[in-house]
């Protein structure tokens, strides 16, 4: 096998580079650790970026994977399928929503529901209501529908002109919100957690307004949960720690603990606006990927993994408030469960370079928040092992 040097300087050849990588090669993982090419272990607590919320290669999700790829790993959506049938049950009867799209993606996801927003207001509004509104900070992928809905110029820069239609407002600041509102709207789209943004968390009851808000002029609420759903703030969706429910919602990223998979999920009455030939994705809610689902929201259901994450949100929370207290560069510790992030007054890449040096991995956003986003299974163990590791970097800077 190549070591990783060797591995680097073939993918430098080839690779697109579309990505600020680092000097990491990972060839196996288990749990909360990744190896690689050279036998070095690293305790992960970036996961996929959110996506391996039970771990690496959790027994339960590849065991569902090698039964479905011995079986059957492709069919057409012409066809129905089984295991998405199955994996849309359970996503609707644990959720307000009663149908279920599925795709390969979150950018997809929200594609679709901007698609879907769309249509069903130009159906019941008129052609002039397409408008959607979204907030500051915001990510909504990288298609340019989800360029032109995301709330950050650096990330439209250089593609435009952009989708027209959208519209940005301080996240959390409802009198910017309801001002934005004109006789265009469709929607609002908005991340309960702003994931990318900066680990955001909006004011107690902000969600609930919004909903007042939508109720009130007859819009659409899309809640774009690729990052905060499937678990990741101690219940199965960001939403629900906030007593109100959307119109539509965007999954993607830990819905089947791995593999690539991207779900809207809506109310019937919606939902009917998508009929035959309006949408869909070759490759969206095949067998394979959808079976890994259907294992992975089971092990989250089932197997305590939900309080796993609000015991050891706060157990995380707690030793990053140690650090606060203890260092002046730390400004802020925010999130909920095991999405947060710690706001510093100086840069963080320093600080990520030298955890990856040391076996931690982690990431920054915005350029001054280091974001943790361990597997929902993580043990107090692991996070006092992480936190040693965070300490010590942080004991150099002067």
């Amino acid at each position: 096998m190549s070591t990783s040097s060797e591995w680097i300087a073939r993918g430098d050849k080839h690779i697109a580079k579309t990505y600020g990588r680092y000097p990491l090669v990972p060839v196996r993982g288990e749990g909360c650790r990744l190896w690689d090419a050279d036998g070095k272990a690293y305790l992960d607590f970036l996961a996929g970026v959110a996506v391996n919320s039970l771990g690496h290669c959790h027994p339960k999700v590849v065991a569902a994977l090698q039964r479905q790829a011995a079986t059957l790993i492709h069919c057409s959506n012409y066809y129905h399928i089984p295991q998405q049938i199955e994996l849309a049950e359970i996503l609707c009867a644990n959720s307000f929503g009663d149908r279920v799209f599925f795709c390969n993606s979150g950018a997809e996801a929200n594609e679709a529901a901007i698609k879907l927003a769309r249509k069903f207001s130009k159906e019941k509004h008129g052609d002039n209501r397409f408008e959607v509104i979204t907030a500051l900070g915001s990510f909504h992928g990288r298609t340019i529908g989800g360029i032109s809905a995301t709330g950050q110029e650096k990330v439209r820069l250089g593609f435009e002109p952009v989708v027209p239609g959208f519209s940005y407002v301080p996240f959390g600041d409802i009198d910017a919100l309801r001002s934005a509102v004109g006789s265009g709207t469709c929607a609002i789209l908005l991340e309960p957690i702003q994931g990318e943004g900066g680990v955001n968390v909006p004011p107690a009851g902000y969600l609930a307004q919004v909903r007042e808000l939508c109720d009130a002029h007859k819009l659409l609420l899309i809640f774009d949960e690729v990052q905060s759903g499937c678990g990741r703030t101690g219940t199965l969706f960001g939403y629900q720690n906030e007593g109100m429910e959307p119109d539509i919602m965007t999954l993607a990223k830990a819905l089947a603990g791995g593999p690539p998979i991207g779900a809207m999920v809506t109310r019937e009455a919606i939902a009917e606006s998508f009929g035959p030939g309006t949408h869909g994705s070759t490759f969206g809610g095949n067998p394979l990927v959808t079976a890994a689902g259907v294992a992975a929201m089971k092990v989250l259901l089932e197997d305590g993994v939900l309080e796993n994450c609000v015991a050891m949100g706060d157990t995380l929370r707690h030793r990053l408030e140690e650090l606060r207290n203890r260092y002046p560069f730390v400004v802020a510790v925010r999130g909920r469960g095991l999405i947060l992030g710690m706001e510093l007054s100086i840069e963080g890449a320093p600080i990520v370079n030298k955890a990856l040096e040391r076996g931690l991995l982690l990431n920054c956003t915005v350029g001054k928040v280091l974001r943790f986003v361990p597997p929902l299974t993580v043990t107090a163990a692991e996070i006092d092992e992480a936190m040693s590791i965070l300490d010590g970097i942080l004991a150099e800077i002067e």
